[in-house]
């Protein structure tokens, strides 16, 4: 009789906990483990005795740990020479290891952000040649820390900004469809079908639709039932407000560096299939294969936190607005809203 399969999540952010969701449904039979700083014992990418006691007997591991701001040195602490920490013990292991990534990772870049996950993304292969990336472009679900973030600020701005022309692209992506594509991927041990599918691969992961900064906004707007102007900021303006706010202690809901504006000029979207290489796979393909999920719009799920008839107060009273009129009315506002944002 084999024995049940014991799998770790590294992480305990929005992504992990999705990733654990879905894991316990694929595998029901699994021990499925959360291990990071929160959790006792305390488990940290940087140490490498805590990652081999979280990782002992673990037949898949799968590293979310990742940062969005960090100084250039705790960029490369965590998101490569951790990467490489959490690939060095999975491979003592001889585990399966699932690394997630971001769109835009790039080695060659100036900006830590990309350019560290890049490095954490070979280290993965080199020490875990079988091991699976996944790419994903701006992750969104309830719990979120994008659509939520801005539906928030615009309550209290007179205005939602976007920086430059708001004509950077983004393919945003549904948090339990990644979830899903990492369960599968984690199906690579006792599945030949997979395994021959994903090891040694790399998956960039999208939704179905393509939005501009500027429509991302409207979105966010539109579904908060709030209206806002949306004002353009130069860039240079941007980048000379995030100097100030790096060096002001201010609220995460406030805080923006200025790497982080230099990255909203890239698109953050799926490579084109001709242009990909041949390390690369679908997503859309895998999800297609290995489960009955295809990838879900943000027009089907932003409703279902971002609006205010699903507001935390409102659900505390009871007044959640359920019944056939109100499903009705969210479903003819998303198709209006699918028709004024399409790309």
């Amino acid at each position: 009789m084999a024995s049940a399969r014991r799998i770790t999540v590294l992480g305990s952010g929005f992504v992990a906990s999705n990733v654990a969701q879905s894991l316990r449904t694929r595998f029901p039979g699994a021990s499925i483990s959360l291990a990071s700083r929160q959790t006792t014992p305390k488990v940290d990418v940087t140490d490498v005795d805590s990652l081999r006691q979280a990782i002992d007997g673990s037949d898949t591991v799968i590293n979310t740990v990742g940062l969005l701001q960090a100084s250039p040195k705790v960029f490369e602490s965590v998101q490569h020479e951790g990467a490489h920490n959490v690939a060095r013990v999975t491979a003592e292991n001889s585990g399966k290891l699932i690394q997630i990534s971001a769109i835009g990772s790039n080695a060659s870049s100036t900006l830590p952000y990309p350019r560290t996950k890049a490095l954490g993304e070979a280290a993965a292969l080199e020490e875990c040649p079988d091991a699976t990336i996944i790419r994903p472009s701006l992750i969104f679900g309830p719990g979120d820390s994008f659509f939520n973030r801005f539906s928030t600020l615009a309550k209290y701005m007179p205005f939602l900004p976007v920086f430059g022309d708001g004509q950077t692209l983004f393919q945003p992506v549904y948090v339990g469809d990644v979830a899903e594509a990492v369960s599968i991927f984690a199906g690579a041990v006792e599945d030949a079908r997979v395994a021959e599918r994903v090891n040694g691969k790399i998956a960039e992961a999208g939704g179905p639709e393509v939005f501009t900064y500027r429509q991302i906004m409207q979105l966010v707007l539109d579904y908060s039932g709030i209206s806002r102007p949306i004002v353009p900021v130069p860039w240079i303006v941007a980048k000379l407000q995030a100097a100030v706010i790096e060096k002001l202690p201010m609220p995460a809901l406030l805080s923006i560096t200025r790497d982080q504006v230099e990255q909203l000029k890239s698109n953050n979207i799926v490579t084109p299939r001709h242009e990909r290489g041949q390390e690369q796979i679908s997503f859309r393909e895998l999800l297609h294969d290995f489960s009955d999920v295809q990838p879900r719009s943000v027009h089907d799920i932003l409703p279902l936190y971002l609006s205010p008839e699903n507001h935390p107060a409102r659900l505390r009273t009871g007044e959640k607005g359920d019944g056939a009129a109100k499903e009705e009315e969210r479903r003819r506002k998303r198709e209006q809203l699918k028709n004024k944002t399409s790309y």
